[in-house]
């Protein structure tokens, strides 16, 4: 698996060369999924691990997701052909009044790494709109983010709005961003807390017992 090359362009962060192996080992009658789920995720997991081992840094997170993102435009409509099920669905997006984007595009990039289907909302969403996108796409987690101390807030807001909508129950509820902590996350309810979007994967993961 380490050897192949398609692993090792995601590792490396080579968005071209992962787009080159895919389609050499498409041509060559590979199974798409089988591509996915043996050489991308695992190469995608082995760099949240040096990321948590201190050998790779955000930089490296960054170029290695858009070498997975390279590949799997190829794949995609190949997988939504087969039928192919996601590990599970996610959305995503920055809460009310907070413009910070650069944390939330990681974690989705990594989530979709980790083969996670994700809705990103953006920033400054407000709970309304999670609430919708909620009802619409029915995901297995929410993922808030918030960056400021000031729209920490909209994380419990938020929470709050789902209870009185009655989708509390129907969705994990995952948060982060640079002044959240454990703690906080217990304080207003939410399942999970991540510091790092490696460690969010991995946080998913564990929300459904993958």
């Amino acid at each position: 698996m380490t050897e192949h090359p398609l692993y090792i362009a995601v590792l490396d962060g080579d968005a071209r060369g992962a787009r080159a192996a895919v389609e050499e080992a498409l041509n060559a009658g590979a199974d798409p999924q089988d591509l996915l789920s043996s050489y991308m995720i695992p190469a995608m997991d082995e760099v949240g691990k040096r990321f948590d081992d201190g050998e790779y840094f955000v930089p490296e997170l960054l170029i290695a997701a858009r070498a997975m993102k390279s590949g799997l435009e190829l794949l995609r409509p190949l997988l939504a052909e087969t039928g192919a099920k996601p590990v599970g669905t996610v959305i995503v997006g920055t809460v009310r009044g907070d413009l910070h984007d650069i944390g939330k595009n990681l974690v989705a990039s990594m989530l979709e790494g980790g083969g996670f289907k994700v809705i990103d909302l953006g920033v400054d969403v407000a709970p309304e709109k999670f609430t919708a996108a909620i009802n619409e796409h029915h995901p297995d987690i929410l993922a808030m983010s918030a960056l400021l101390t000031t729209t920490m807030p909209g994380m419990k807001t938020t929470i709050d709005v789902l209870k009185q909508d009655g989708l509390r129950d129907s969705v994990k509820i995952m948060i982060g961003g640079a002044p959240v902590t454990r703690r906080y996350a217990t304080e207003i309810g939410a399942d999970a807390f991540s510091e790092s979007a490696s460690g969010a994967v991995r946080e998913a993961k564990s929300l459904l017992k993958l």
